[in-house]
C-alpha cells in the first residue's frame, strides 16, 4: 500500500509532502515507512516492522489520518497487488 499527500502549494514556498508505504518483507512481517519534507528540501524518514497484518495496516490508516487532519490531501493511492497483499 502506498499514498503521498501533499500540502496545497502557498506561493511562497514549495508544498510539504507525507508519504507512507507498507511492504511485506520476504519473512511474512510487515515495514511501514514513512517520509515526509518540503519538496525541494530536506526530508525526514522511520521505519516500523509489525509482525501482523492487522496491526501493520492499522498503523498505516492511522498515520494517514493524521496527516489528513493537519491538512495534507491526498495525490496518490495504491493498494495491495501482489499475491501476498491479501
Amino acid at each position: 500500500m502506498r499514498i503521498f499527500m501533499q500540502t496545497p502549494a502557498l506561493s511562497s514556498e514549495a508544498p510539504r509532502y507525507y508519504q507512507i508505504v507498507l511492504q511485506q518483507d520476504l519473512l511474512g512481517g510487515w515495514t511501514l515507512y514513512r517520509e515526509w519534507g518540503q519538496q525541494g528540501g530536506r526530508t525526514s524518514s522511520k521505519r516500523e516492522i509489525y509482525l501482523e497484518r492487522d496491526r501493520a495496516v492499522a498503523a498505516f490508516e492511522s498515520a494517514r489520518d493524521a496527516q489528513v487532519k493537519r491538512g495534507f490531501r491526498v495525490m496518490f493511492s495504491q493498494g495491495f497487488d501482489g499475491p501476498h497483499g491479501n
